[in-house]
């Protein structure tokens, strides 16, 4: 008898295993649990594309359900569309049948209450929207900063890429976007070429961090396109973050050395399942996950730039 839960292709087996962590409430960057956005509501975004269809879905600010990589599958697989978005994803789920529930933990709202209350007190000091606006980002870097939020969870997202037994290429990305975000704020994740990129006998390339860096620079379709020339995946992904510093020019977003106060990761394979996981700045804790005919392994990422986001040299 087959199970009626067996993955039933590689895309499949990756929505659920992301799934895992999007339901489990002491994760707080993604699914139940997350960070939520500056008026304390979680929103979700998440994308899947599927190489050998060459199909996608996803999803964007979608409320009050916790599975958002399980949406975008059903979109991709449902509806004649690429991406659902706000109450409309939220409804197309609920049709679908999903557990509608309140996605904000203790923990989480605990987190946004210490926020609020530090955004209060800088704007009752008579700033104008644009400073309040700007220190609403700098505190989500000041409480990264002093440990309250882990720094990978500031921009908290999971990207899972894979090549399947028969060379079935595919991935998904699923997050909770920047905490304490401007409502209705989309970040990479659900964008196709940008979060997640994928291309049947090329590769796939999908990324975490600040998601408004790969959102203009369309990182992960580029560094596919790399791949498709011939690189390998780890200069497709150094080259794609050589790119990211080339454009942070905003003084907001520089530290005290002139190169980004955030970080962006990158994850990526080929067609003949070479992969390779980058980051702008590294550490033995910025990790990937892999697994292969071997087992499964953590990796560090290559760093490109030394040191960390806020410019201490790492020990």
């Amino acid at each position: 008898m087959t199970d009626a839960k067996a993955p039933r292709d590689p895309l499949d087996a990756l929505v659920e295993g992301v799934t895992i962590v999007e339901l489990d409430p002491g994760e707080t960057s993604v699914g139940r649990g997350s960070l939520p956005n500056a008026d304390g509501v979680v929103q979700l975004d998440a994308c899947c594309m599927d190489g050998p269809s060459r199909r996608a879905g996803g999803v964007a600010a979608l409320e009050r359900v916790a599975t958002a990589a399980r949406v975008a599958y059903r979109v991709m697989r449902e509806t004649p569309h690429h991406l659902l978005a706000g109450a409309g994803a939220q409804e197309f789920a609920f049709a679908c049948g999903f557990r509608e529930e309140d996605l904000l933990t203790p923990k989480a709202r605990g987190l946004w209450i210490e926020w609020r209350r530090r955004l209060d007190a800088r704007a009752d000091s008579g700033s104008d929207a644009a400073t309040i606006r700007d220190a609403g980002y700098a505190i989500g870097l000041e409480m990264s900063h002093e440990g309250l939020v882990d720094a990978n969870h500031l921009w908290g997202t999971i990207n899972c890429n894979a090549v399947g037994p028969r060379g079935e290429i595919c991935g998904v990305t699923t997050t909770s976007g920047l905490a304490w975000k401007m409502p209705g704020r989309v970040g990479d994740s659900p964008i196709l070429g940008a979060g997640l990129y994928v291309r049947q006998d090329v590769g796939a390339a999908g990324s975490t961090g600040r998601g408004e860096s790969t959102l203009y620079n369309l990182s992960s379709f580029t560094i596919v396109e790399a791949l498709r020339r011939g690189a390998h995946p780890r200069d497709a992904g150094m080259d794609a973050l050589r790119q990211i510093v080339d454009d942070t020019i905003d003084p907001h977003l520089l530290n005290e050395r002139g190169a980004p106060n955030f970080n962006v990761k990158f994850y990526v394979v080929n067609a003949a399942g070479e992969c390779a996981g980058v980051a702008l700045y590294g550490g033995d804790a910025v990790q990937y996950a892999v697994c292969t005919e071997n087992g499964a392994e953590l990796r560090v990422c290559d760093a490109l730039l030394e040191g960390t986001p806020i410019g201490i040299s790492q020990p």
